[in-house]
């Protein structure tokens, strides 16, 4: 049995994120997180969807490997990039750690990107932001 969204006020699903104790709840139902791998400075993009059960990871992009950053043998080069769809349950939370070495985690909806900083309106750092489904 899934763990129940956490409830951030009433109606619907949205994305909270939590950070130094800040929470900012987003109005989504889905998303898709970016971020620059760290060594190899190569773009990951993953599309989520949140659902009662938790976040879904929908489908997984790399645009190059290396340094842990393998596709999966299912993985198909679409459009420079490799793409899959990951097979896993959906999780009630994920957390995002930052080295500060490669940029920001960026959350992209509706075809604009913003910085987890911009959307916390401060800068983050190498805090830890957790995601998780809730109730707006």
């Amino acid at each position: 049995m899934a763990a129940a969204p956490a409830r951030c006020g009433g109606g619907g699903l949205s994305l909270c994120l939590i950070s130094a104790g800040v929470v900012k709840t987003l109005s989504l139902a889905a998303f898709t997180l970016v971020w620059t791998h760290s060594v190899e400075r190569i773009d990951w993009q993953e599309d989520w969807r949140i659902t009662p059960q938790g976040l879904e990871l929908v489908q997984a992009r790399v645009k190059g490997s290396g340094a842990g950053m393998e596709p999966p043998p299912e993985a198909r080069l679409v459009d420079g990039w490799f793409q899959w769809q990951p097979r896993r349950a959906p999780m009630p939370e994920v957390a995002l750690a930052n080295s500060g070495a490669a940029g920001e985690w960026r959350l992209c909806h509706d075809g604009k990107c913003r910085a987890l900083s911009d959307i916390f309106g401060h800068p983050i750092g190498v805090n830890v932001t957790v995601m998780r489904g809730c109730e707006p």
